[in-house]
Parts: structure tokens; sequence; C-alpha cells
């Protein structure tokens, strides 16, 4: 069965792309972005999660 591993991260707008292609290098998978209870926007990704060994 597939597992995933989630993070959030708030966005800033002037610099949203290097901040989506970053995490997106590190194999995370954008899921959502939403209005954070502050009124900024939260990033939600996942990726798969790697079994342990």
């Amino acid at each position: 069965m597939t597992t995933w591993e989630y993070v959030t991260t708030p966005l800033i707008v002037h610099s949203t792309a290097a901040i989506l292609n970053n995490w997106g290098s590190e194999g995370w998978e954008l899921v959502q972005v939403v209005t954070g209870p502050e009124g900024g926007l939260v990033a939600y990704f996942k990726r798969e999660k790697k079994e342990a060994n």
C-alpha cells in the first residue's frame, strides 16, 4: 500500500514560483493552495513516503 507524507508552507507572493520549484525539486507534489488563518496563502504538498530499510 502506498503511504504519503505531507508538508505545509506559507507562500510569499513575490517568490511563489521559487518556493514551489524548491519543494518540487525535493519530490513534493503541490496538492492545494488555501488562504491561511492569518490571511496569507498556504501550500499543501505530498510525496510518497519511503519505506525504512
